[in-house]
């Protein structure tokens, strides 16, 4: 049997059977189906480009076809977006492209409801230069916060350097 001829209705019943049996031999991510959504581009339903955390909810039906046993979502912290969501401006509120803390808590609550776990994806070394930490790490050298970043004077070039 050739893959490309295999539908996935003939494919996910099987596959599901092969992730109950890796998840009944240890821990609850061992064998488990994660799936990672990246709220701006997995769900565009209102039509302005960007995919939210309403939208997501929208689409649980769909995760819960597909057998998802947890959902790994990117950044959705508040973050002026230079790096996908990793520049974290305020870790504790939403970027309000994403919703709101609300509509956080609501697909927390829905994909529970589902038996389906979450993992937030954050990475607490990652911050913007716009978050409160940065800000007072680099206003004073003699900033509680310095530390908490890596300064260095600026190099001094005369330019590109080419070789070869």
């Amino acid at each position: 049997m050739r893959l490309d001829r295999v539908s996935y209705e003939t494919l996910l019943p099987q596959a599901k059977l092969m992730l109950n049996s890796a998840r009944q031999a240890g821990e609850w991510w061992n064998g488990a189906a994660i799936y990672q959504i990246l709220p701006l581009s997995f769900q565009d339903t209102i039509g302005d480009g960007e995919g939210d955390l309403p939208e997501i909810i929208a689409r649980l039906e769909y995760l819960d076809w597909l057998g998802v046993d947890a959902v790994w979502l990117s950044p959705v912290y508040r973050s002026p977006m230079c790096d996908a969501g990793y520049d974290v401006a305020e870790f504790t509120d939403i970027d309000p492209r994403f919703g709101t803390v609300t509509d956080l808590k609501r697909l927390i609550s829905e994909l529970h409801e589902r038996k389906q776990k979450i993992i937030l994806d954050i990475a607490p070394n990652h911050t913007s230069d716009r978050h409160p930490w940065f800000t007072e790490s680099r206003a004073s050298q003699m900033s509680a916060k310095r530390d908490w970043y890596i300064w260095a004077a600026a190099a001094q070039t005369a330019g590109p350097r080419i070789t070869g």
